[in-house]
This record gives C-alpha cells, structure tokens and sequence, in this order.
C-alpha cells in the first residue's frame, strides 16, 4: 500500500509542479511586455505581476517540486532494484534539468523585480516551452521504461521542438501585424480628427 501511496502523491506533486512553471513563466512575458506601457499602468502592472509571480513560485511551484522530490525518493525505497535500469538514470537527468529549470526561472523572476532583466516577451515565450519538451520524455520514460523506442521518441521530440519554435515565430509576426495595424488605425483617426477640427476652425 505504501507504494500507491507514494506514487498518487508524486503524480499529485507532478502536476502542481508543472501547473506552477507553465504559468510562472506566462507571468515573465506580461510582466515583460508591462514595460511597453505607459505610466502609472507600467508600474502598476509590474507590482501586480511581481506580487503573483512571488506567490505562485513560493506558495504552489517550489512546493509542487518538493512534493515530487520526496514522493520520487520514497518510491525508490519500496523499489531499490529499479535504480540499475538505464531507463530510470536518463529520466533522473531530466528532472535534474527541470530542476535547474526551477532555480532558473526564480533567478528571473528576482531580475525582473529588480528592474534588471534584459530579456523580451519573446524570449520568455521560448522558454516557457522548454519544460513541455522535458515533460513529455519524463512521462515517455516512466510509461515505456527500458522499451521505449529511442529512434521514434527523438524524431518525434524534435519535430515537436520544430513545430513549437515555428508556432511562436509565427505568432510573433501576428502580434507585430496587429500592432501596426492599430497604429495605423490611430494614426488615421487622428487625422480625420485634425482634419474635422481644422474645418470647424475655418
């Protein structure tokens, strides 16, 4: 029973952990892109985002990570014999990476409360797919186990890195689109506002 009970919290830990980093970092592109508007917005918008990301990483993200170490270690105890499989040594070094991830994305979130940041919105949204790319061969890794088929699993990883990159590139132009496209609407409505009251001023 002690093994059930370790692994519904792990998976527990698992998905608070992940919840927390996905939106950790969606927090890091609007606080980001915060600095493109005017004050007292900017500030205003900034102190909320540093409240929220402060909380969200202290209170659910480093917690769900804890929960999942614990849990991960127990059920290693109820097992010891798996620790000699390679499968399991490959999936430790991702979450050795995610967890890199998580001190990671905390030293960003100081750099960005501290006004010292240089990253864009742009990078932010690259790095928020990051733990996607990490969660997949995680989970591909403790389903498969040592019958994972490597070829399929790397050529599918890859192609899903390429679509990822492909899909904010693409978004990208969107936004930059809609942007200039709003300017010009401004632009023009500013002018047939000037033109109106230069009429009225005749």
């Amino acid at each position: 029973m002690a093994y059930y009970w370790f692994k519904a919290f792990h998976l527990i830990g698992v998905v608070v952990w992940f919840a927390g980093l996905f939106y950790l970092v969606r927090l890091f592109v609007y606080h980001a892109e915060a600095a493109q508007e005017p004050e007292p917005a900017q500030t205003i918008l900034k102190n909320q985002y540093q409240i929220m990301e402060k909380r969200l990483y202290k209170l659910i993200t480093t917690p769900g990570m804890v929960l999942t170490v614990i849990m991960a270690i127990a059920l290693l105890t109820t097992e010891p014999e798996v620790l000699k499989d390679g499968w399991l040594h490959i999936k430790l070094a991702f979450v050795v990476a995610l967890i890199g991830y998580h001190h990671y994305c905390g030293r960003l979130m100081r750099q960005l409360a501290a006004d010292k940041c240089t990253w864009n919105s742009q990078h932010f949204r690259v790095l928020n797919e990051v733990p996607t790319v990490l969660l997949v061969a995680i989970v591909l890794l403790a389903v498969f186990k040592n019958n994972l088929p490597t070829d399929i699993t790397a050529w599918g990883i890859l192609g899903m890195i390429i679509v990822m990159a492909a899909t904010i590139q693409f978004y990208a132009k969107k936004r930059k689109q809609d942007k200039e496209k709003l300017l010009a609407s401004q632009a023009e409505s500013q002018r047939k506002e000037d033109e109106m009251t230069g009429q009225l001023s005749a």
